[in-house]
């Protein structure tokens, strides 16, 4: 999917509402763990009540790889199904990959080609020969960790690097990679007051934003703070529209609270 693509979809459907499917079977509703594929079943639901609110998902792979093979098949048939059912979707693996250019060759396969994401999270620390291989995919997407919403991220990401903020330095560093213009960057909604000095390195380029909901970010902050001339954000809520309840109704609850959302959305659109 192509970027022009993306925000079309989103002035279409007044949304910039990316949906984490972060799939545990400890808190999925009980009477679907008597389907054949519980995670599946789960997500294939969310997906038919959603698809029409939002623009992203975003499987976190941590919650299939968890189940081993099974996991990973459910994982395929998710992405499989949101492709042929609802191409317009913008797909991304949340894998935070990152390792040696011939090792990131291969996660890239595995992501693009073989499961047809649009886009993988990517962690950049190990600098431009690990990154530079997801970015020679056409149209696709590589999203690179810049700073993230975890309290950890104080631990590195805004150390001071000759005066600067070491994420500041992985920002405009990445610019200078091989087909930059393919990247976006995860950007935390708990660290809004810092997305004006993000916009002055990156003013255009798509961010994923995480934290809005369950972590206590604001969308307001980060709308007023982040958004670009197209957009150029993707806000993401996991657990607060997918957890939205545990009975039989868990899909509609689901597509209740991604409205609350999307309303927002439309208004500060």
């Amino acid at each position: 999917m192509t970027t022009e693509q993306l925000v079309a979809q989103i002035r279409k459907k007044k949304s910039f509402l990316c949906i984490g499917l972060d799939t545990d079977l400890e808190k999925i509703p009980p009477h679907l763990l008597e389907e054949e594929d519980p995670i599946f079943a789960f997500n294939k639901a969310i997906i038919d009540t959603t698809h029409d609110i939002c623009v992203s998902y975003k499987p976190n792979i941590a919650f299939y790889e968890a189940y081993g093979i099974k996991g990973w098949q459910s994982l395929e048939k998710t992405i499989a199904y949101i492709n042929a059912n609802y191409p317009e979707i913008f797909t991304i693996a949340d894998a935070k990959r990152g390792d040696i250019g011939n090792t990131s060759t291969r996660y890239a396969k595995a992501f693009f080609e073989d499961l047809e994401f649009d886009s993988v999270t990517i962690a950049p620390y190990m600098g431009k020969d690990s990154v530079e291989p997801f970015l020679a995919f056409k149209d696709k997407h590589t999203i690179l960790l810049a700073l993230t919403s975890n309290v950890g991220a104080f631990d590195f990401q805004t150390k001071l690097i000759d005066g600067k903020e070491l994420y500041k330095t992985v920002l405009e560093t990445s610019k200078t990679y091989r087909n930059s213009e393919n990247l976006m960057y995860v950007v935390g909604a708990t660290k809004a007051e810092y997305f004006k000095d993000i916009r002055k390195i990156i003013p255009n380029s798509f961010l994923l934003v995480p934290g809005v909901g369950a972590q206590g970010g604001s969308l307001k902050d980060v709308c007023e703070n982040g958004m670009s001339e197209n957009v150029g954000l993707l806000v993401n809520s996991s657990r607060g529209i997918i957890y939205a309840s545990r009975g039989v109704d868990f899909a509609d609850a689901a597509r209740h609270k991604a409205l609350e959302l999307q309303s927002q959305m439309a208004e500060l659109l």
